[in-house]
């Protein structure tokens, strides 16, 4: 069986959009959460005004003819995978070699111009005068699109949507086109914009933390007895996927090896989240990697803060490691980067791999006793592990598991 090694790493995030600043700001406990003093103008009553937004960006680097069609979220995953690329060394004939494709995912398609699109429809009750760019930028699989065209990307471009587990799918959906043989080389990842549409949905289901607008460091809060719900940001994130072989012979920097990957379905409620289909696909990806519960180092959990989510997250987990295993949720850093969350927290498991830095829970101040007796990792710990766990869960019911490990 082929193996599936990561080759480059590119990204924005609400806290460092480089590994040594992402590095620093989780040794400092440093939170990415602030108030969006621009929700309370545009939006009556909005309960929460607090998110994690990246640093402002330039980028008037994308060419125009590309950037045109492109939204925030199309604009942002540019820009991670052209760090990527450039972290990976690979040259212009590979990466547009045949054997090269794409997968990259994303909740949405820019919100900001769905918003804009839909309004002046609405109001003018005509599409006359409309921009023929606005669809480009709104559609599901922008993302996807844009970064083909621009990268000029002749193989397989398989874009994802499933909300939170948009790129995490989309980190699976490579790793299995390069370990079955339709690619050598698979650019993955995803991406989410901030906007107050993407804050009013979990509102309305009342997921959304209400209670630090006026404190925003002390939220989100995973497995905390205090938490009232999560906090959404913005970031995006791009990994090369390169076949074993083949990195080694052009001499590829290899950060670590993709040794699982799994993705169920609960097939039952469309919110309500499932111990057993959280189970379920841990239990699957420890046997497609071949692994044992016991040879898990680190899991970075998915627990977003909300009550029910994290609950029954910490009981799927105790059921399958016991209290043997380092937990945390990333997430209390910089909120749930929806679409972008999988592969910027699956950057962060490389990070504890390679660095053997295990991430505390921020804003874990009293463990909540409904959840389960975890190792739940209150101050940030160096310890040396072989193979790191990254877990996330979307609407719909649709769990995915990764494992990256030590390369042998």
């Amino acid at each position: 069986m082929r193996r599936v090694v990561v080759t480059g790493v590119g990204f924005l995030s609400p806290i460092g959009d480089d590994i040594p600043t992402l590095t620093e700001s989780i040794l400092q406990n440093k939170s990415g959460i602030k108030i969006i003093e621009s929700w309370r103008e545009e939006i009556a009553g909005i309960a929460t005004i607090i998110a994690a937004p990246i640093a402002n960006q330039d980028y008037q680097d994308i060419p125009r003819k590309y950037r045109r069609s492109m939204g925030k979220v199309a604009l942002m995953s540019a820009k991670s995978m052209q760090r990527a690329i450039d972290d990976s060394q690979l040259e212009q004939s590979q990466i547009q070699d045949l054997r090269t494709g794409l997968s990259f995912g994303s909740t949405m398609g820019a919100n900001e111009t769905l918003m804009e699109w839909i309004s002046t429809v609405y109001t003018n009750k005509s599409f006359k005068g409309q921009n023929s760019m606005l669809f480009l930028k709104a559609m599901s699989h922008t993302v996807g699109a844009n970064l083909a065209a621009m990268f000029n990307i002749k193989g397989r471009n398989i874009p994802t949507c499933s909300a939170c587990t948009s790129s995490s799918q989309a980190i699976g959906t490579g790793y299995e086109s390069v370990k079955y043989g339709m690619s050598d080389i698979m650019f993955v990842g995803g991406a989410e914009g901030l906007h107050y549409l993407s804050e009013g949905v979990f509102e309305v289901i009342s997921a959304t933390s209400t209670g630090y607008n006026d404190n925003p460091h002390l939220t989100p809060k995973p497995f905390d007895r205090d938490r009232d719900g999560l906090i959404i940001g913005e970031g995006a994130g791009t990994l090369v996927l390169e076949e074993y072989e083949h990195a080694k012979k052009r001499g590829a920097k290899i950060y670590a090896e993709l040794t699982g990957y799994a993705t169920t379905c609960d097939g039952n409620h469309l919110t309500t989240p499932s111990r057993e289909g959280m189970g379920n696909v841990m239990n699957i990806v420890l046997q497609n990697a071949n692994l044992q519960p016991k040879d898990i180092g680190y899991i970075n959990a998915h627990a977003t803060s909300t009550q029910k989510g994290d609950i029954e997250e910490s009981h799927a987990t105790y059921k399958i490691f016991g209290k043997n295993v380092p937990i945390s949720s990333t997430k209390s850093y910089m909120g749930h980067l929806l679409g972008g969350c999988g592969v910027v927290e699956s950057i962060i498991s490389i990070i504890a791999l390679n660095k053997g830095l295990l991430p505390a829970n921020r804003n874990l101040d009293n463990i909540d006793p409904n959840c389960a007796d975890l190792d739940y990792i209150r101050e940030h710990r160096k310890e040396s592990i072989n193979h790191v766990m990254n877990n996330n869960f979307a609407f719909g019911g649709i769990n995915t598991s990764l494992i990256f490990s030590k390369i042998k």
